[in-house]
């Protein structure tokens, strides 16, 4: 029997790569695909439909755009198509959320936490579903330090932003419907660019680091930001998605929970040291402290001139370490394996330099 997948936060970085990449694992498996568009993107949804359609050679009618929107309760979704929805899709993945740490709360909460109740409700009245794919983050853990686990989602903890308390609110919920429903949960470490390519939509993340290194490289001598002895966990997007596609539809996935973080992380003073000599040549040399950089990041002339938010600063802060043990051995056997951000680093660098000064791939600074 063929399937019928159902995204939402197309045409989003991670859900553009992710059609790509079950196209490419499960093609002769799919009947469709149907995409959950907002109506203001749907010109956009269309041209970069049309484009995938002919790069892998596929009748346009393999894909169906459907404007709606997460926020509305069935996702405004129109009452002929839903009941075909109803009766058709086997695979729900759900992407659509708000990624920016600096997002305002009551965005927050819309999107990803009643945008996520509306998707939960719908999933429940699928008739033929097999999976609900559910992408979160691995920071639902906040402000937790020490080995957190896969399995850990309670544990007491606060959280550093709106954007971590949401995506935690979030998947509290989507772990109530494993019991009825055949579910996986992606937490996924901040995801950066294509391990080989190094592409990536969006300079947000690590690269807020190299905004920092370009803006001040002019200096003789590029400071530290803090001690920097935390981890500094950044997974390239390739290594996301594929490992996406295989746990989706390997039957010892269901109910699990699966941290696609860097198994071996670098501290983000490495990541600094690494990023510096590669990018600007220079081997940083004494340490500002962590409030003075952020009190420094408190003005907004200083954030728009160097494209960081004063939110990141405090990834520098915790002492978290991600367990990916579940993750690695159900990836066994399947070749899939994250790499070491030393091999990736030169391809990052390569595609920030050729992109840098292109607006569009840089969030806005408030």
């Amino acid at each position: 029997m063929k399937h019928t997948y159902f995204l939402t936060g197309y045409p989003g970085f991670l859900a553009s790569s992710l059609i790509t990449q079950l196209i490419k694992d499960h093609k002769k498996d799919i009947e469709k695909i149907h995409l959950l568009v907002l109506p203001s993107l749907k010109d956009k949804a269309v041209k970069e439909i049309t484009s995938l359609t002919e790069r892998n050679e596929l009748n346009p009618d393999f894909f169906n755009i459907i404007p709606g929107d997460i926020t509305v309760p069935s996702m405004k979704i129109d009452a002929a198509m839903n009941n075909t929805l109803k009766s058709s899709v086997t695979h729900v993945f759900h992407l659509a959320a708000i990624y920016d740490l600096a997002v305002p709360k009551d965005i927050a909460f819309r999107v990803n936490v009643n945008g996520t109740k509306n998707v939960n409700d719908w999933v429940k009245t699928l008739d033929r579903l097999k999976r609900y794919i559910y992408f979160s983050t691995a920071y639902v853990s906040g402000t937790r330090e020490g080995r957190i686990f896969e399995h850990e989602l309670v544990e007491g903890q606060t959280f550093r932003n709106h954007y971590e308390r949401t995506k935690f609110e979030a998947e509290l919920m989507v772990e109530g419907l494993k019991a009825s429903v055949p579910t996986t949960i992606i937490r996924p470490g901040i995801v950066r660019g294509h391990s080989k390519t190094g592409e990536t939509i969006k300079f947000d993340g690590i690269y807020f680091m190299l905004n920092l290194l370009d803006h001040l490289r002019f200096l003789p001598v590029i400071p530290y930001f803090s001690e920097g002895s935390a981890e500094g966990n950044f997974v390239p997007s390739d290594y996301v998605l594929e490992a996406t596609s295989f746990l989706s539809f390997s039957a010892s996935s269901v109910g699990k929970t699966y941290h696609l973080t860097d198994p071996n992380p670098y501290t983000m003073r490495e990541l600094h040291t690494m990023l510096s000599q590669n990018y600007v040549g220079k081997t940083p040399k004494g340490t500002i402290p962590l409030p003075l950089a952020k009190s420094a990041l408190s003005s907004a002339p200083v954030r728009k001139w160097l494209y960081v938010e004063k939110e990141a600063m405090d990834y520098f802060m915790f002492q978290s370490s991600y367990d990916s043990t579940q993750t690695i051995a159900d990836l066994a056997g399947s070749g899939i394996r994250c790499p070491d951000f030393k091999e990736t680093i030169d391809s990052m660098i390569i595609f920030y330099r050729k992109y840098r000064h292109d607006k569009s791939r840089h969030i806005q600074i408030v």
